[in-house]
């Protein structure tokens, strides 16, 4: 008897912690809310916040193709997502330089950036294949070449050696070097000229290779320096030299096209791991849908940002083709071999072979 009641009474027990819910569970991330479901019943939503920083200034969209992928990006996903995703936007180095920005993506305080993909050098080291000069032959070839299957691929591998992962990228246009004090015409004038580069080992062979002196530091100190006179001149593709308002402290730019630059728009692959599914298809629709948009503009300020920045007192010459090709020539090489070393032939010979086939 006395057993049988003590079972009644482990029985009763048990029902009433079911009834209070007494299994609960519930999983964080940098800004994921729990929201619970009105009545109880179903699963409690989660609502995530995107803190994205970057480092364009409040412009207008037809200004910076940054800006439209960020203001479109965050448009899309928070219609999209039926209120569980808000972005939040934080421009002009609010949050820190690029350098920062992918810093804290990876230790979690900051959830999306947009950055240069020279600057994840220092997080994955197989995106120094794309700061090799030389290698395409323009906008158009890059975009193909990074849109398609190796593309994708080499994102992923990305993600996996960084925890950053490259939701959209595309190229912003050929890097030129422009300088305060010296035109610049043929590669042999650029020997002994200082020029300010992103914080690259790639980046600093190239300079080395035509004779100059390359001084790495973040792009948020750049203008200063150039101002200052602590570099010479610096190198980015027009729409770049117009948004920075570099025109305003160098004379010369000489075209010469030697990288092509790629923005890269970025999330903490932690966080993206914790967005649900369906959350997840939200945003990389999102990233798909504005990316053409955003390169759109970009397109249209390069084409015409020579034009501009001439209006804008800037000296502009641009190489024949056998100058061209000798500024080429100069450091596609040096570069090449130097990646090589670091990373194997494999990476850069299936870069090369996909820029062959597009």
């Amino acid at each position: 008897m006395k057993r049988l009641t003590a079972f009644a009474l482990a029985l009763s027990l048990c029902f009433a912690l079911v009834g209070c819910g007494g299994n609960s569970s519930s999983k964080g991330s940098t800004s994921a809310e729990k929201s619970a479901s009105s009545g109880g019943a179903a699963a409690a939503e989660e609502t995530f916040v995107l803190k994205l920083g970057m480092q364009q200034g409040n412009v207008d969209r037809s200004e910076s193709a940054e800006v439209t992928w960020v203001e479109r990006f965050k448009e899309e996903v928070e219609a999209n997502s039926n209120g569980r995703i808000t972005v939040e936007i934080y421009p002009s180095a609010q949050l820190g330089s690029q350098e920062d920005n992918v810093t804290s993506l990876i230790n979690n305080s900051l959830e999306m950036t947009c950055v240069n993909s020279t600057i994840l050098n220092s997080v994955s080291a197989r995106t120094m294949v794309l700061a090799c000069p030389a290698l395409f032959a323009n906008e158009e070839q890059c975009d193909a070449v990074l849109a398609g299957e190796w593309g994708q691929k080499f994102w992923d591998d990305v993600a996996a050696d960084s925890g950053i992962r490259v939701l959209a990228a595309f190229c912003n246009g050929m890097r030129s070097f422009t300088t305060s004090n010296k035109e610049l015409t043929t590669v042999d004038s650029a020997k002994g000229v200082t020029f300010r580069v992103m914080t690259s080992a790639v980046y600093e062979k190239m300079v080395e290779a035509i004779g100059a002196n390359p001084v790495p530091m973040p792009g948020s100190e750049m203008y200063t320096a150039m101002q200052n006179g602590t570099v010479d001149g610096q190198e980015n593709p027009p729409v770049n030299i117009l948004n920075d308002k570099t025109y305003e402290v160098q004379k010369y730019l000489v075209l010469d096209k030697h990288v092509a630059s790629v923005v890269t728009f970025d999330i903490s692959e932690s966080v993206w791991q914790s967005l649900p599914e369906d959350l997840q298809k939200v945003v990389s629709d999102a990233a798909a849908t504005v990316t053409p948009e955003a390169a759109a503009v970009c397109k249209t300020l390069n084409d015409n940002g020579v034009a501009k920045l001439e209006e804008l007192g800037m000296s502009v010459y641009e190489p024949t083709e056998d100058e061209l090709a000798a500024w080429h020539d100069a450091m596609r090489d040096p570069c090449v071999e130097y990646v090589k070393g670091q990373l194997g032939d494999e990476i850069v010979d299936e870069l090369l072979a996909a820029i062959e086939a597009a």
